[in-house]
């Protein structure tokens, strides 16, 4: 074979329509994860392409994210804000909010202290868990503070027991240790685990909620299959799934 010739192909063998065929890696926290690899599945079952979820805490994938993710997804704006300060190659203008879920309550089976909302967080003898890192930095001070009355601040803050820094450390910490009597979550964390608590929906005028969003990194930018994936994460196919896990574009 002549020499261009085989230039040519190894050329050819280089392009990124052939390293799509590798297929797409996408990266991101735990909460969002089981609703994202159900549409990975079945986007792959539907096209052929293998989509490959790998989720955790941050710290578990970022060196491994920042040489082969195509594609980072998060658990709030803050958190893709992190993402695109802390990486380096996560394009900004290619961000996108996908569904959104409000914060909630898990309390222990049978819910024996009789919660019903924020406000009954407030009596003596409660322990409470929250999440303030991650996708939940100031969630609870978010949430508390909608009921406009700094002493609920106080009240709330002195019953924390335990402030985790992720959702994975907070699910941990639920089943270890049976004297927290309530957790400050988002709502999929109770329909992903339904064995592990009961949810006590929170005032509708004290929820907040924030979203899953996704953004292109450098190296996805240059595959041709991920625009694709990313559109059919929006498709109905994929929000019925999302919302089957407590994710919604509207409530």
């Amino acid at each position: 074979m002549p020499k261009a010739m085989v230039l040519t192909v190894g050329l050819f063998l280089a392009s990124p329509l052939l390293a799509a065929a590798d297929g797409l890696k996408l990266y991101g926290p735990g909460g969002p994860a089981p609703a994202m690899k159900e549409v990975a599945a079945k986007y792959e079952t539907e096209s052929g392409m293998t989509v490959e979820v790998i989720a955790g805490p941050t710290d578990k994938w970022m060196d491994e994210a920042q040489q082969n993710a195509d594609a980072l997804f998060s658990g709030s704006q803050n958190m893709m804000d992190d993402f695109i300060e802390s990486y380096g190659n996560v394009l900004s203008e290619t961000v996108d909010p996908l569904y959104l879920r409000p914060s909630t309550l898990l309390v222990r089976k049978g819910n024996p202290k009789c919660f019903d909302g924020v406000l009954s967080l407030m009596q003596e003898d409660v322990a409470i868990m929250v999440v303030d890192g991650a996708g939940q930095v100031g969630m609870w001070e978010d949430v508390v503070g909608r009921t406009r009355d700094i002493d609920n601040m106080r009240k709330f803050r002195d019953n924390i027991a335990f402030a985790a820094p992720n959702s994975g450390v907070a699910k941990q910490r639920w089943m270890e240790n049976d004297e927290l009597d309530a957790w400050l979550i988002w709502n999929h964390w109770q329909i992903d685990n339904p064995d592990i608590a009961e949810e006590v929906v929170i005032e509708p005028e004290f929820r907040i909620y924030r979203d899953v969003a996704v953004a292109k990194t450098s190296k996805g930018a240059e595959n041709p299959e991920l625009g694709a994936f990313l559109d059919y994460l929006k498709s109905d196919s994929a929000s019925q799934i999302f919302a089957d896990h407590g994710w919604q574009k509207a409530f």
